[in-house]
């Protein structure tokens, strides 16, 4: 699979029950810290209406879904860069993740404890958002001394990555994430090995009460998302009634990895594939099966809008809706592919 996003926040907040409702799962959810030590790991299949109205059309002997996997960590503490709680644990399993969905509690109930023992989501936020930059700040201090130490002769890729090092390091110095540096895409792939936490796409999941009077802290996060300009779904975690937003919990997700669907259809089968944004035809064929990559031949591509319209593969030929594109095609979301190979 290889998408993971990382559901984050601090401990007893939701992370847990939201992990559970997102993947179907019944892992422990209860109300005292830590309850999570271990990352919890689960798929959930990304809603999409297109393959329901492929499925119509073709009436395939099943239908496949595509998935995102989301990963449970355990809840951090003020402290946590420095080891606090199980913060070297959790700093961890966060740079195995690709996008962070940072569940913020914004209800008051006495009966589940807070850790602080007050409700403050842009507090809370902060105290995270901290240790994630303290941890950064470490990583990139002591990569950034390394690589000045290092003798021999210098490349120009190495004068270029110390100076987006220096960039980051002067960022984190200031207590902002790698993300308000806004890199192009030679910095960032200069410095993709590293896998700094704050250069991850984010996303704030404001944890709700059902009793709109208890949700008094709401209105500031949304205020402050929208200053960060950081996606934020409201949701009561609790409520079983709330698959809408577990939908565009999702699809945000999605959306944060850059992620993009295509589709193979039979009578056999429809099916969803998930791809990074500007993927190939050939690195495409390559989820499908090893042998369509090593055979490629070309790539037979419907759009999905055309194939919608026509309803048949003949008809959509007979028009001329269809093209075969080769090895270095990229693939468009919603493309419709038949890859020819020869093994």
């Amino acid at each position: 699979m290889g998408f993971k996003c990382g559901i984050i926040g601090l401990p007893n907040v939701g992370k847990s029950t939201l992990f559970n409702a997102l993947t179907k799962s019944h892992i422990p959810a209860k109300n005292f810290m830590f309850c999570t030590i271990k990352p919890n790991i689960g798929l959930a299949p990304v809603y999409d209406y297109r393959i329901k109205t492929l499925e119509k059309i073709i009436s395939p002997d099943r239908t496949v879904n595509t998935f995102i996997e989301f990963v449970d960590v355990a809840g951090l503490v003020q402290g946590a860069s420095k080891g606090a709680g199980l913060g070297n644990q959790f700093l961890y399993d966060i740079k195995q993740t690709d996008a962070i969905l940072h569940v913020v509690r914004c209800f008051m109930d006495d009966n589940i404890v807070h850790i602080n023992n007050k409700i403050n989501p842009i507090g809370d936020i902060e105290i995270i958002n901290i240790e994630l930059i303290l941890s950064d700040f470490e990583s990139c201090n002591k990569i950034l001394s390394n690589i000045r130490n290092k003798k021999g002769k210098k490349s120009i890729n190495y004068n270029k990555k110390i100076s987006v090092l220096e960039k980051c390091l002067n960022c984190l110095k200031n207590t902002k994430l790698l993300t308000t540096l806004h890199l192009d895409d030679k910095d960032l792939e200069l410095i993709h090995d590293i896998n700094f936490i704050t250069l991850k796409p984010i996303m704030y999941i404001a944890n709700v009460s059902e009793d709109k009077n208890q949700n008094v802290h709401l209105k500031k996060i949304l205020q402050f998302a929208l200053k960060e300009n950081i996606p934020i779904v409201p949701i009561c975690i609790l409520n079983k009634n709330n698959e809408s937003q577990l939908n565009l919990i999702i699809e945000i997700g999605y959306r944060l990895l850059k992620l993009k669907t295509f589709f193979t259809v039979g009578k056999q089968e429809v099916r969803a594939w998930t791809i990074k944004e500007n993927t190939t035809s050939l690195e495409a064929s390559k989820k499908i099966h090893t042998d369509f990559q090593k055979g490629f031949i070309r790539a037979q591509i419907i759009s999905y809008e055309d194939f919608i319209k026509y309803k048949k593969e003949s008809k959509v030929r007979e028009v001329g809706k269809m093209r075969f594109e080769g090895k270095k095609y990229i693939i468009k979301d919603g493309d419709i592919i038949h890859f020819l190979f020869n093994v």
